[in-house]
């Protein structure tokens, strides 16, 4: 169809060329489409005297333009084959794209939580070497706590000996005992 209306405006197209700009802008072809040659078939027609002569000729021409027709067909038809092969094939390409493009992104996505998972275990040990260093230390501190408790009951109970001592010796015990019967005073 569109290589027919080509044909039909090969006239037209020699005003058109003049102006390329224009026909950048108008025209549907890219840059480095080629054009047909002008058809032959345009403005070829003579009237023959014979009416034998006229429909053979016509014909004729009939038949060669339906044969180049078929022949614009043909082309046509495998233009567009190969569109849409080349269609294909960058979509093709675009999906192969976008895979890889999702395979990196959920690499990158896993990369950064196993990152993440390594940094907090890492927080967790320092955490947890935290907490028993400050466990360490407050056990530590109870049992020194607890030692110098042990010692002042230690040394209160030494002293506490030294002073029972001095006060229950026997030397002086009958004597203090006579003094406390005697004398009602307390001690």
């Amino acid at each position: 169809m569109a290589t027919t209306r080509l044909l039909l405006l090969r006239s037209q197209q020699t005003l058109t060329l003049t102006k390329p700009n224009l026909l950048r802008s108008f025209s549907a072809a890219p840059p480095n489409h080629e054009f047909l040659s002008p058809n032959d078939f345009l403005n070829s027609w003579t009237t023959p005297t014979d009416p034998k002569q006229a429909e053979a000729k016509l014909a004729f021409l009939r038949r060669e333009y339906a044969k180049k027709v078929k022949a614009y067909r043909k082309e046509y038809i495998q233009e567009v084959e190969l569109q849409r092969l080349e269609k294909q094939r960058k979509d093709e390409a675009k999906r192969e794209a976008m895979r890889i493009a999702n395979e990196e992104r959920r690499a990158a996505k896993v990369a950064t939580k196993k990152a993440k998972a390594a940094e907090r275990e890492v927080a967790e040990e320092e955490f947890r070497q935290t907490l028993l260093k400050e466990r360490a230390a407050k056990l530590e501190y109870w049992r020194m706590r607890e030692k110098r408790i042990q010692e002042k009951k230690k040394d209160g109970r030494e002293l506490l000996r030294r002073k029972s001592s001095m006060w229950v010796d026997e030397a002086e015990l009958e004597k203090k005992l006579l003094v406390v019967i005697v004398d009602t005073n307390p001690l």
